[in-house]
């Protein structure tokens, strides 16, 4: 089966699916290790973990295909990933789409905010006309070549012009033909089950970091029907912390055996990127040569 194919399948299993985020192929190949079924690549961790910097729309589609066609080349299972605006009008869009088929990823969302978009949590946000993304959404659904890629509408409109807009653009995103249509900041129980309740498809929760008041739990999206919880930034956060952690105890102690309970034992890190294996197809491939080798010797005589 196909991730995309696979991703499909986890949204319309009404079980709620943990998507934890990654920022980098490494990061995504622990998540798969811990046998999750599905990561989320958001533009917050990708602009952290790539520039060091937030997520305020400074980086360009290319860079961020190249980013997530890594992930996905890392790991076996879905990866559904942020793109942003659209990076321009319909043109562009549909580059988009057509550079991140072809990266891997099993699903994509695009936000109705103005160019440059900042993360969903910031203040400052703008949405454009619904008519705008509208044609946005047209255009991607068009250029996508799988019809198994899933392509969701975000509308970041609620905290712009309040819950009752972003349902009323969400229904329309919906009606276009996108996959799937979430309004972001639906944070609380209330506003989360009058969203589940009146846009008619899967909903995806967001459990974020960069949101620092959230009040939703697990639970609460389980209950609410919610099938599918991403957590953007959390692995992005726990690697700042860990790295964080490491350096101040060498710098403190002046001792490499201080910082060895926050380091990954060295066969467990091997097994991870894969030593072993690519040893042995090394060792396959030599071994096919020296066997032709050995043949032509035998002729020869």
């Amino acid at each position: 089966m196909s991730v995309r194919k696979k991703f499909r399948q986890l949204i319309a299993d009404p079980r709620l699916t943990l998507a934890p985020g990654a920022y980098d192929a490494l990061s995504a190949r622990v998540i798969e290790a811990q046998g999750f079924d599905c990561i989320v690549a958001g533009g917050y961790a990708a602009m952290g973990a790539l520039l060091a910097a937030p997520d305020t729309g400074q980086s360009n589609m290319r860079d961020y295909a190249d980013h997530y066609g890594r992930i996905c080349a890392a790991v076996n299972i879905p990866v559904y990933v942020d793109a942003d605006t659209g990076f321009g009008g319909v043109n562009n869009v549909r580059e988009m789409v057509r550079a991140f088929e072809a990266a891997g990823v099993a699903g994509l969302f695009i936000s109705d905010q103005v160019f440059p978009n900042r993360c969903g949590y910031m203040a400052g946000k703008q949405v454009v006309p619904a008519e705008d993304m509208l044609t946005k959404l047209k255009a991607a659904l068009d250029a996508r070549r799988d019809p198994d890629l899933v392509i969701v509408a975000r509308s970041d409109a609620l905290g712009v012009e309040g819950v009752d807009a972003a349902i009323e653009r969400c229904n329309m995103y919906l009606d276009i033909g996108a996959d799937l249509a979430k309004p972001m900041g639906a944070d609380t129980v209330e506003q989360l089950r009058r969203v589940i309740r009146e846009v008619p498809c899967p909903h995806f929760g967001n459990l974020s970091h960069a949101n620092a008041s959230w009040k939703l739990t697990l639970d609460d999206l389980e209950a609410a029907g919610a099938t599918l919880v991403t957590f953007p930034s959390a692995t992005l956060f726990a690697a700042v912390g860990a790295v964080t952690r490491t350096v101040q105890a060498l710098k403190r102690d002046r001792n490499f055996n201080a910082v060895s309970a926050e380091l990954s034992p060295l066969p467990d890190y091997y097994d991870l990127v894969g030593l072993d294996r690519q040893t042995a197809t090394e060792e396959a491939y030599l071994a096919a040569a020296r066997a032709v080798i050995a043949r032509a010797k035998a002729g020869g005589k």
